[in-house]
Formats: C-alpha cells, structure tokens, sequence
C-alpha cells in the first residue's frame, strides 16, 4: 500500500476534527521499553507524535484487518493492537488511567471501514422495516385490534314486518330529510364519531331550526297573496312613470343650459 507522506502529514496536522486524541505510552519493536507518544486518531489512521506540539507524525496505523484487545503488560492499563498474518506486527500501548485505556479501546474498535460497512447494512435494514410496517394511529373511527368486539347481529325482519317508505319524502324547511322515515327507530349515536353511524355510513347533516314567522310577516305574506294580478299591473305601471319621469330630468340636467 503506497502512502503519500505529505498527504499524511497534512491530514495528521489540519484542523479537522479528532476522532480521539491524548498521549499513550508506545512498546517499542526492537526495544521492550515504553516511550510516551501523543496519539491522534482520524478515520482509520492513528497517528503518533513524539510531542504534542511536534508538527510531523512519527509514525501511522492503519486500523484495517486489525483486532483490539486488552494484554497483560508490565506497564499498567495496556492494550494491543493486533493484524493478521504470521509477519504481521503487534502494536502494544498503555494508557494513563483505566477510563483512558476504555476510551481508546473503544474509539480503535470502531475506525475501520469494515466496522462502518456492518453500521450502515444495520441503518439501512431497520430504516426498510420502518418503511415496510404499516402505519400506527387512528383513522377516522377505526379501533384498535385489542379492543375490537364482533356487533352482535341485528335480527332479520321479514318484509311484512319492515315499514313502508312514503312515497314522497318529507321536508323541512324546504329540504327533504334523510333517513325520516316514519315508523324507524334511530339508535343514538354512542361511537363517539359524529360523522359515522353505528354501521359506518356518513351521517345526514344536521337539520337547521325551524323559524317561526312573526304576526307582521304572516299578515304581509298573506296580504300579497290575496293580490290580484290587476293590482300588480297597476302598480307597475304607476312605478315606471315615475321612473321615466326622473330619468327625464336627470337627462336634462346632465345637458345643462343651452
């Protein structure tokens, strides 16, 4: 795997955010002594400095194929970081506190892509299970499965014994009414939706109260009833006059002194 270093050493020292960072201390590979290294996770790659403020990574791991686990060390709160293969070298590193070494411990087991690949296969399989479940809430006057209960079936009536529908239906106010019918018991609605009956049909609107006329209007009512047609021709023909007559002047006045 080529690696370009100045591409290295630019991402290990930007701004960008940090995965993990804070100084571990390192087993050397030849050399069973420990050195205290500031370590700097980004993705899959760990970098390490010899001091904080050093502008230039000493070294780099990349957190591909690898296995973390904890190891018994001289030094306390150590860690191992272990790649497969019989030549593969073990990264051994120890931390400072116990919090410390849970905390990198944690951070190195989840950098790799492979660990990122199994996150998004889980992601994408309960967002398709969200997508497939049907949807909760009420619909209109639907109950839930748990408390649905089977209506008791209605009786059924033989034609002798249902009512005769009028031939014409009534009205009110102008309207015919719905569902009036003479002789039918309506049951009051108990379902708690007041657009739906008991079997699920839309409801008629509501009727609006009946209004009473008073004695003025029923006398003026009955008054022009008893009008003859004669009497409608006279008094059109009087109201035309007058308005011929003031449309006369208005044309006048509108032409002014000549």
């Amino acid at each position: 795997m080529k690696l370009n270093e100045r591409s290295l050493v630019f991402y290990a020292t930007c701004d960008s955010p940090a995965d993990n960072a804070g100084f571990l201390y390192k087993r050397g590979e030849r050399h069973t002594a420990y050195h205290r290294r500031w370590f700097v996770l980004k993705g899959n790659m760990l970098f390490y400095f010899e001091e904080r403020e050093s502008r230039e990574p000493v070294g780099v791991i990349v957190l591909e194929g690898c296995n973390v686990e904890l190891c018994d060390s001289a030094e306390g709160f150590a860690f191992a970081i272990r790649f497969g293969g019989a030549k593969s070298r073990t990264y051994v590193l120890a931390a400072e506190s116990q919090a410390a070494m849970e905390s990198w411990v944690k951070s190195l087991s989840r950098a790799s892509f492979n660990y990122m690949r199994l996150v998004v296969r889980e992601l994408e399989k309960q967002l398709e299970e969200m997508r497939c479940a049907p949807a909760d809430g009420c619909r209109g006057c639907q109950e839930s499965p748990s408390s649905w209960k089977p209506k008791p079936s209605r009786p059924e009536q033989s034609p002798e014994q249902l009512p005769a529908l009028p031939a014409v239906l009534p009205k009110e106010n102008g309207c015919a009414v719905w569902n009036n019918a003479p002789g039918v018991d309506r049951a009051p609605d108990s379902s708690g939706c007041g657009r739906h009956n008991g079997e699920g049909n839309p409801r008629p609107p509501p009727l609006p109260p009946r209004r009473r006329a008073s004695s003025s209007e029923a006398g003026s009512t009955g008054a022009a009833a008893a009008e003859s047609p004669s009497t409608f021709c006279r008094l059109h023909e009087r109201y035309s006059q007058e308005v011929a007559r003031l449309r006369q002047d208005w044309l006048e006045r509108q032409r002014g002194p000549r």
